[in-house]
Protein backbone atom coordinates (compact mmCIF):
# COMPACT_ATOMS: atom_id res chain seq x y z
CA UNK A 1 0.00 0.00 0.00
CA UNK A 2 2.99 2.20 0.64
CA UNK A 3 3.62 4.50 -2.57
CA UNK A 4 6.18 6.86 -4.23
CA UNK A 5 4.61 9.86 -5.51
CA UNK A 6 4.69 10.20 -9.19
CA UNK A 7 6.77 12.95 -10.77
CA UNK A 8 4.38 15.92 -11.98
CA UNK A 9 3.51 16.05 -15.72
CA UNK A 10 4.77 19.28 -16.99
CA UNK A 11 3.01 22.14 -19.07
CA UNK A 12 4.66 20.19 -21.86
CA UNK A 13 1.99 17.93 -21.66
CA UNK A 14 -1.03 20.11 -22.30
CA UNK A 15 -1.79 18.82 -25.71
CA UNK A 16 -2.51 15.28 -24.07
CA UNK A 17 -5.20 16.82 -21.88
CA UNK A 18 -7.04 18.26 -24.73
CA UNK A 19 -6.73 15.09 -26.83
CA UNK A 20 -9.74 14.48 -28.85
CA UNK A 21 -10.09 10.92 -27.10
CA UNK A 22 -10.38 12.42 -23.83
CA UNK A 23 -14.55 13.08 -23.58
CA UNK A 24 -15.13 9.27 -24.59
CA UNK A 25 -12.36 8.15 -22.55
CA UNK A 26 -13.27 10.10 -19.22
CA UNK A 27 -16.88 11.03 -19.67
CA UNK A 28 -16.43 14.49 -18.48
CA UNK A 29 -20.04 15.20 -18.48
CA UNK A 30 -21.31 12.49 -17.33
CA UNK A 31 -18.49 13.12 -14.07
CA UNK A 32 -20.25 16.35 -13.61
CA UNK A 33 -23.41 15.57 -13.31
CA UNK A 34 -22.70 12.99 -10.70
CA UNK A 35 -21.42 15.68 -8.59
CA UNK A 36 -24.65 17.44 -8.63
CA UNK A 37 -23.13 21.25 -8.84
CA UNK A 38 -25.60 23.51 -8.98
CA UNK A 39 -26.19 27.35 -10.04
CA UNK A 40 -24.18 29.04 -7.26
CA UNK A 41 -22.06 26.78 -6.16
CA UNK A 42 -17.97 27.46 -5.62
CA UNK A 43 -15.71 24.81 -6.54
CA UNK A 44 -12.17 23.63 -6.94
CA UNK A 45 -10.39 21.75 -10.10
CA UNK A 46 -7.58 21.04 -8.57
CA UNK A 47 -4.08 20.59 -10.10
CA UNK A 48 -6.89 22.12 -13.58
CA UNK A 49 -3.89 21.77 -15.65
CA UNK A 50 -5.66 23.56 -19.04
CA UNK A 51 -8.86 23.48 -17.62
CA UNK A 52 -10.49 20.72 -19.01
CA UNK A 53 -12.25 19.96 -16.20
CA UNK A 54 -12.60 23.73 -14.79
CA UNK A 55 -14.45 25.23 -17.76
CA UNK A 56 -17.17 22.26 -17.44
CA UNK A 57 -17.49 22.86 -13.96
CA UNK A 58 -17.71 26.78 -15.03
CA UNK A 59 -20.81 26.13 -16.96
CA UNK A 60 -22.61 24.05 -14.23
CA UNK A 61 -22.38 26.59 -11.76
CA UNK A 62 -23.38 29.10 -14.11
CA UNK A 63 -22.99 33.25 -13.18
CA UNK A 64 -23.25 33.42 -9.78
CA UNK A 65 -21.19 30.26 -9.04
CA UNK A 66 -17.28 30.41 -9.26
CA UNK A 67 -14.31 28.05 -10.13
CA UNK A 68 -11.00 28.06 -9.18
CA UNK A 69 -8.73 26.71 -11.15
CA UNK A 70 -5.32 25.48 -9.13
CA UNK A 71 -2.11 24.45 -10.11
CA UNK A 72 1.63 24.77 -9.50
CA UNK A 73 2.87 25.97 -13.14
CA UNK A 74 2.05 29.46 -14.16
CA UNK A 75 2.37 27.84 -17.59
CA UNK A 76 -0.95 25.51 -16.93
CA UNK A 77 -2.72 28.91 -15.31
CA UNK A 78 -2.10 30.89 -18.95
CA UNK A 79 -3.40 27.62 -21.03
CA UNK A 80 -5.96 28.29 -18.81
CA UNK A 81 -6.78 31.64 -19.02
CA UNK A 82 -6.50 31.15 -23.01
CA UNK A 83 -9.08 28.71 -22.75
CA UNK A 84 -11.27 30.23 -20.87
CA UNK A 85 -11.23 33.99 -22.91
CA UNK A 86 -12.21 31.36 -26.23
CA UNK A 87 -15.07 30.07 -24.08
CA UNK A 88 -16.07 33.81 -23.15
CA UNK A 89 -15.71 32.28 -19.46
CA UNK A 90 -15.60 35.05 -16.92
CA UNK A 91 -16.47 33.08 -13.39
CA UNK A 92 -12.96 30.78 -13.55
CA UNK A 93 -10.08 32.26 -11.00
CA UNK A 94 -6.43 30.90 -11.81
CA UNK A 95 -4.96 30.29 -8.56
CA UNK A 96 -1.01 29.51 -8.52
CA UNK A 97 -0.78 26.79 -5.72
CA UNK A 98 2.54 25.25 -3.98
CA UNK A 99 3.01 21.82 -3.18
CA UNK A 100 1.39 22.15 0.37
CA UNK A 101 -1.16 24.94 0.20
CA UNK A 102 -3.55 25.00 -2.77
CA UNK A 103 -4.23 28.80 -1.69
CA UNK A 104 -7.83 29.00 -1.22
CA UNK A 105 -9.78 30.66 1.37
CA UNK A 106 -10.80 28.65 4.36
CA UNK A 107 -14.33 26.99 4.28
CA UNK A 108 -15.59 28.40 1.17
CA UNK A 109 -16.06 25.50 -1.39
CA UNK A 110 -18.49 23.34 -2.28
CA UNK A 111 -17.00 20.60 -4.59
CA UNK A 112 -13.42 19.92 -5.52
CA UNK A 113 -12.81 17.99 -8.18
CA UNK A 114 -8.94 16.04 -8.33
CA UNK A 115 -8.94 14.63 -12.18
CA UNK A 116 -5.64 12.09 -12.37
CA UNK A 117 -3.29 14.37 -10.56
CA UNK A 118 -3.50 13.36 -6.36
CA UNK A 119 -1.16 10.70 -7.26
CA UNK A 120 1.76 13.44 -8.11
CA UNK A 121 1.22 15.27 -4.87
CA UNK A 122 4.68 15.01 -3.57
CA UNK A 123 3.49 15.83 -0.39
CA UNK A 124 0.14 14.63 -0.12
CA UNK A 125 -0.75 14.88 4.18
CA UNK A 126 -0.12 18.87 4.24
CA UNK A 127 -2.08 19.36 1.23
CA UNK A 128 -4.99 17.08 1.62
CA UNK A 129 -5.48 19.04 5.31
CA UNK A 130 -5.04 22.71 3.43
CA UNK A 131 -7.91 21.41 1.44
CA UNK A 132 -10.10 20.03 3.56
CA UNK A 133 -9.52 23.34 5.40
CA UNK A 134 -11.42 24.75 2.69
CA UNK A 135 -14.20 22.86 2.16
CA UNK A 136 -17.88 24.42 3.57
CA UNK A 137 -19.09 21.96 6.36
CA UNK A 138 -20.28 18.90 4.20
CA UNK A 139 -18.13 19.70 1.45
CA UNK A 140 -17.97 16.95 -1.23
CA UNK A 141 -14.44 15.89 -3.22
CA UNK A 142 -14.75 13.92 -6.57
CA UNK A 143 -11.47 11.90 -6.68
CA UNK A 144 -10.78 10.61 -10.02
CA UNK A 145 -7.91 7.89 -10.48
CA UNK A 146 -6.72 5.23 -13.12
CA UNK A 147 -7.36 1.84 -11.24
CA UNK A 148 -4.62 -0.14 -10.04
CA UNK A 149 -5.41 -3.41 -10.10
CA UNK A 150 -6.90 -5.08 -13.44
CA UNK A 151 -6.54 -4.45 -16.98
CA UNK A 152 -8.42 -1.34 -17.82
CA UNK A 153 -5.58 0.76 -16.87
CA UNK A 154 -2.76 -1.49 -17.99
CA UNK A 155 -2.02 1.34 -20.52
CA UNK A 156 -1.16 3.58 -17.68
CA UNK A 157 2.23 3.54 -16.09
CA UNK A 158 2.24 1.50 -12.26
CA UNK A 159 2.95 5.31 -10.44
CA UNK A 160 0.04 6.56 -12.46
CA UNK A 161 -2.60 4.84 -11.00
CA UNK A 162 -4.14 4.16 -7.31
CA UNK A 163 -6.09 1.02 -5.56
CA UNK A 164 -9.28 1.96 -3.65
CA UNK A 165 -6.82 0.16 -0.47
CA UNK A 166 -3.94 2.94 -1.11
CA UNK A 167 -6.11 6.03 -1.42
CA UNK A 168 -8.71 5.09 1.51
CA UNK A 169 -5.31 4.62 3.38
CA UNK A 170 -4.22 8.32 2.92
CA UNK A 171 -7.50 10.27 2.98
CA UNK A 172 -9.34 8.42 6.14
CA UNK A 173 -6.60 9.53 8.89
CA UNK A 174 -7.04 13.04 6.56
CA UNK A 175 -10.78 13.70 7.61
CA UNK A 176 -12.40 12.49 4.75
CA UNK A 177 -15.04 9.90 4.40
CA UNK A 178 -15.81 7.82 1.33
CA UNK A 179 -19.26 8.94 0.34
CA UNK A 180 -19.82 6.54 -2.65
CA UNK A 181 -17.08 4.74 -5.49
CA UNK A 182 -18.50 4.87 -8.91
CA UNK A 183 -17.41 2.79 -11.61
CA UNK A 184 -18.95 3.53 -14.69
CA UNK A 185 -15.75 4.97 -16.14
CA UNK A 186 -13.75 3.07 -18.43
CA UNK A 187 -10.14 3.00 -17.00
CA UNK A 188 -10.93 5.17 -13.76
CA UNK A 189 -12.13 4.84 -10.00
CA UNK A 190 -14.29 7.96 -9.37
CA UNK A 191 -14.47 8.62 -5.53
CA UNK A 192 -16.57 10.66 -3.73
CA UNK A 193 -15.28 11.97 -0.49
CA UNK A 194 -17.11 14.41 2.63
CA UNK A 195 -15.23 15.90 5.21
CA UNK A 196 -15.73 14.46 8.20
CA UNK A 197 -17.12 17.42 10.71
CA UNK A 198 -15.46 18.34 13.57
CA UNK A 199 -16.77 18.51 16.48
CA UNK A 200 -19.37 20.99 16.82
CA UNK A 201 -19.22 20.97 13.16
CA UNK A 202 -22.31 20.13 10.92
CA UNK A 203 -22.13 17.94 8.26
CA UNK A 204 -24.76 18.24 6.55
CA UNK A 205 -24.82 18.82 2.72
CA UNK A 206 -27.97 21.25 1.47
Amino acid sequence: MERTPAAVMTFHGADWLERPTREEEERPDDVIREMGLKEGDVAVDMGCGTGYFARRMAKAVGATGKVYGVDIQPEMLDYLREFCKKEGLTNVEPVLGGEVDPKLPPNSIDWMILVDVYHEFQQPAPMLAKMREALKPGGRIALIEYRMLGDTAKHIKTEHRMSVKQVLAEWNPAGFELVDLIEFLPAQHFFIFQKRPDRGESGGKS
